[in-house]
């Protein structure tokens, strides 16, 4: 996934009313940013890291900037939920995921289950559908990333309509993407949300699968990179 436009540079200052940061520029000029992210994101928020910022396309939107990374001490972090489904959309059709290869269309934001919207409806080749739900992995302890980093209540609902699509007899794939490039294995925080990591393992037990793969970040794109082994 490339940036539409160049990134901007600066440093964090803070975060509030949880969709505001304020960042300052290479150039000394104090911006508010928009946060495209619901999440704690836990562990990115020091005073005077990095962050990359993208412009906004419209000229008239109250907030000019929108944050898309934040540096963490071995790697950039993405931090924009915005972003994820395209990022994975963009490497099923590269062939990047071995786990579900042999495709013949994306659908997108596909209603299903209850008032809920699946991320990526993919039809195999062979005719049977999969569900495919994208998490936007931040969190990092050590090496390992770590999901969810706050408690997800609506993480859980969507463990749970995957079940019921597994009991269905088709696929339902729980994607975890790691936007961040320092890490060698992936993990539930069940401290943080012990409901969430039970949900998945009885959704697992019914048929869903779990992948977790990592991304390659630059100011210019977000790729997919390689696969991460899940250690619960």
């Amino acid at each position: 996934m490339k940036f539409d436009s160049d990134l901007i540079r600066g440093k964090f200052i803070k975060r509030y009313k949880r969709f505001f940061v304020d960042a300052e520029l290479e150039d000394g000029t104090i911006v508010t940013a928009h946060c495209p992210n619901t999440g704690s994101m836990l562990g990115l928020m020091d005073e005077g890291a990095g962050v990359y910022l993208s412009p906004a396309k419209d000229p008239n939107r109250k907030l000019k900037f929108t944050l898309e990374m934040i540096k963490a001490p071995n790697s950039w972090v993405g931090v924009n939920t915005g972003r994820p489904n395209k990022i994975v959309h963009e490497a099923l059709l590269a062939g990047k995921v071995k786990e579900l290869n042999e495709i013949e269309s994306i659908k997108p934001e596909q209603k299903y289950g209850t008032n809920s919207r699946i991320d990526l409806l993919v039809q195999q080749t062979n005719g049977t559908p999969c569900y495919v739900e994208v998490k936007n992995v931040t969190l990092a302890e050590g090496d390992t990333a770590l999901f969810p980093d706050a408690v997800t209540s609506r993480g859980a609902k969507h463990l749970n309509e995957l079940a019921e699509e597994a009991k269905k007899g088709n696929r339902a794939l729980m994607f975890y993407l790691v936007q961040r490039s320092d890490c060698n294995s992936f993990n539930i925080a069940d401290e943080i949300d012990p409901t969430y990591a039970a949900t998945l393992k009885e959704a697992m037990a019914q048929g869903v699968e779990a992948v977790a793969y990592q991304c390659a970040l630059s100011d210019a794109e977000i790729v997919l990179d390689k696969p991460l082994p899940i250690t619960f």
